[in-house]
């Protein structure tokens, strides 16, 4: 079963790579640009099939992939009939499209994939259920319920294990966090609860008992509720797809900022022996070594392991979506900022009455490409070498 699912990561990964270079290929050839190769993995081809003008293909290391356009840099010498094709010839706004195409797609995957979570899969979560109900409300956790105990008031206005609570004075709540947020609040004041029981409604009126929690007194009605899986209507799995894709993204950016800070500790953790920290770096290697481990766990169930999956390569998605919107080459974040940088000489030279000046030849920034090239490439072999020798672990 483990092995099962790193087989679905790693063909999840590769399907996620050839939509990001379909991105690329079709708003490329939307605009007119020639593209000659479209490509998913790198090194010695093993199949490839000529269609038109572009050929399809697949090669032995699945690492990746990509697309080729032709003239991606002004030195680039191309026939007199495609020289009007050339990536440097269209325009600012065009080649930033096209540059983008393939983050925008890796974050709508992550959106379509949250939302198909929340839509039908489902999430594991309390529901509002009642499992059962409390004899009492101990002051403390130590505390047991005796004869000379109040009842709690659950207990004292009838309600039953199986009841369904559905709305808290006359308003339904989507998520029963919200509604332990009411109780909470409601601490000897009396509300109107909604259950729903054997398919009927019963409107009860009931006055949460007082309670200690960390030297806050907050209101409880001494059930317990039952765990399931939820799913959601269109709208509220939209809105929390929107919420979560949001949420994801910006702790993708401050990963990525704190970044640096966090590649010592993982040096010490992989040559240390030290264990690791599940919310410092990991590689493709670690993802796919966890994939495999929530597939081959007997603690989930099969829903919650496709859930888990999905949430995976949805953060993944949206991750990589982010990472290769950073302003350096070779990324397609560094290829956009060199097409701004025209863009602004376009402008001061049309402002100051002269020619347009050529576009920028990113050759002349192969220094710097090398060095980030070199700084991503030495990253990857630790978090290679972290994921095989000292791997995450889940607590399952």
């Amino acid at each position: 079963m483990a092995f099962i699912g790193v087989l679905a990561f790693v063909a999840a990964l590769l399907i996620s790579v050839m939509i990001h270079e379909a991105g690329h290929y079709l708003t490329a050839k939307k605009f007119g640009m020639k593209v000659t190769e479209f490509f998913v993995g790198f090194g010695k081809k093993i199949w490839s099939t000529q269609r038109g003008e572009t050929e399809f293909g697949i090669k032995a290391v699945p690492a990746g992939g990509y697309c080729r356009i032709s003239g991606m840099t002004p030195r680039e010498e191309l026939s007199p009939k495609d020289s009007h094709r050339a990536f440097v010839k269209a325009g600012v706004g065009q080649r930033l499209i096209v540059l983008g195409a393939g983050s925008f797609l890796h974050f709508v995957i992550g959106f379509v994939l949250l939302l198909t979570l929340f839509l039908s899969v489902g999430v594991t979560s309390v529901t509002s259920t009642v499992e059962t109900v409390s004899e009492c409300i101990p002051n403390s956790t130590n505390q047991v319920c005796s004869a000379k105990s109040a009842p709690s008031p659950a207990k004292s206005v009838g309600i039953l294990p199986g009841d369904k609570i559905v709305a808290v004075n006359g308003k339904t709540y989507s998520e029963w966090v919200d509604v332990i947020a009411i109780i909470r609040a409601s601490a000897g004041k009396q509300i109107q609860l909604t259950i729903e029981r054997n398919g009927s409604p019963i409107e009860l009126a009931i006055t949460p008992a007082t309670r200690d929690l960390n030297g806050k007194s907050v209101g409880v009605l001494g059930v317990v509720n039952t765990v399931g899986t939820i799913t959601y209507s269109p709208v509220v799995a939209t809105s929390k797809a929107v919420k979560y894709t949001g949420e994801i993204l910006k702790n993708s950016m401050t990963s990525l900022f704190t970044l640096p800070a966090k590649i010592p500790d993982l040096v010490r953790q992989t040559f240390t022996g030290e264990k690791r920290d599940a919310e410092g770096l990991v590689g493709v290697v670690g993802v796919a070594r966890v994939s495999g481990e929530t597939a081959g766990t007997d603690v989930l169930t099969l829903r919650e392991k496709v859930a888990t999956f999905i949430l995976i390569i949805a953060s993944l998605n949206l991750f990589v979506g982010m990472f290769n919107l950073l302003p350096l080459l070779p990324l397609d974040g560094g290829h956009m900022a060199v097409a701004v940088a025209d863009g602004v000489r376009n402008f001061l030279a049309r402002r100051r009455g002269l020619i347009k000046p050529a576009p920028f030849d990113v050759e002349r920034l192969a220094p710097i490409t090398m060095v980030v090239f070199i700084f991503m490439a030495t990253l990857s072999l630790l978090l290679l070498t972290a994921d095989i020798f000292n791997p995450i672990r889940l607590n399952f």
